[in-house]
């Protein structure tokens, strides 16, 4: 296995995804919907592995990669303005996508699924209202509702296939890169409401935000290459492709 063979891979996934929820008017106003190729990676790794992987189990993923969309969708309307034709669309292409694997899980009768995502949707939904609330919270359970948005339905996936030796893995790296890209904003003055609420937590421990994300981001990294070289049930080609992206995102982080 090989870079061109994971690209046509998370190509062939993203293809799949865009079949399902292709919409000829939605296209044009919102273009086509937003996916992640970290997140495909990543839901792709157990495939990539060698683990059983049948029809059930490449039909699940594109679910997963529809839910994916339409949260990016609703993600991506402007706190302060939902009025033009473009914003209005883009909220309707989340509840689109919505729709869609809605319909492609109740055909599917796949209710262990359905369970599952339901589960990791509330969940991921509630951590992304945390930052409305009035509540105090330290830097560490921000930074653990940040892993349960960025990476919990793709653990409920796993955990459904019995792929669990490689929550730790995605848990770890599409945090750390959420964090590198948290980061990278605010360096840019485009704060988040998410960076917000980091910043606050750190000044109330006595530290600053830039501190808290670079010391989280280096000991994420340190922990993900340790226990990449340590995980016997990972291929050697699987395992190096695993490396390279975090020794790329380092070499990234220190220039």
């Amino acid at each position: 296995m090989n870079a061109t063979y994971i690209q046509n891979s998370i190509a062939q996934l993203k293809t799949e995804i865009f079949m399902d929820v292709r919409h000829r008017t939605l296209q044009k106003y919102t273009g086509v919907p937003v996916l992640d190729e970290n997140q495909l990676f990543y839901l792709l790794v157990p495939f990539l592995n060698g683990e059983e992987w049948q029809q059930e189990q490449r039909e699940a993923a594109i679910t997963v990669g529809i839910v994916y969309a339409a949260l990016a969708a609703h993600d991506h309307i402007k706190e302060l303005d939902a009025t033009s034709k473009e914003q209005q669309l883009t909220v309707l292409a989340g509840d689109f996508y919505s729709g869609r694997y809605y319909e492609i899980l109740a055909m599917s009768g796949n209710v262990a699924l359905i369970r599952n995502l339901s589960q990791g949707i509330v969940s991921r939904c509630e951590h992304q209202i945390k930052v409305y609330e009035a509540e105090k919270r330290t830097v560490e359970q921000w930074f653990s509702s940040i892993s349960t948005i960025e990476s919990g339905l793709i653990a409920q996936f796993f955990d459904l296939y019995a792929f669990d030796a490689y929550v730790p893995i995605i848990e770890k790296s599409l945090l750390i890169l959420r964090l590198e890209r948290e980061w990278l904003s605010y360096q840019r003055g485009q704060i988040s409401l998410m960076s917000k609420a980091l910043e606050q937590s750190a000044k109330q421990a006595g530290a600053t935000y830039n501190s808290v994300m670079q010391d989280k981001i280096v000991r994420l990294k340190t922990e993900l290459l340790q226990f990449l070289d340590q995980a016997s049930f990972l291929q050697n080609d699987v395992k190096q492709a695993l490396q390279a992206r975090v020794e790329a995102s380092i070499a990234s982080t220190n220039g």
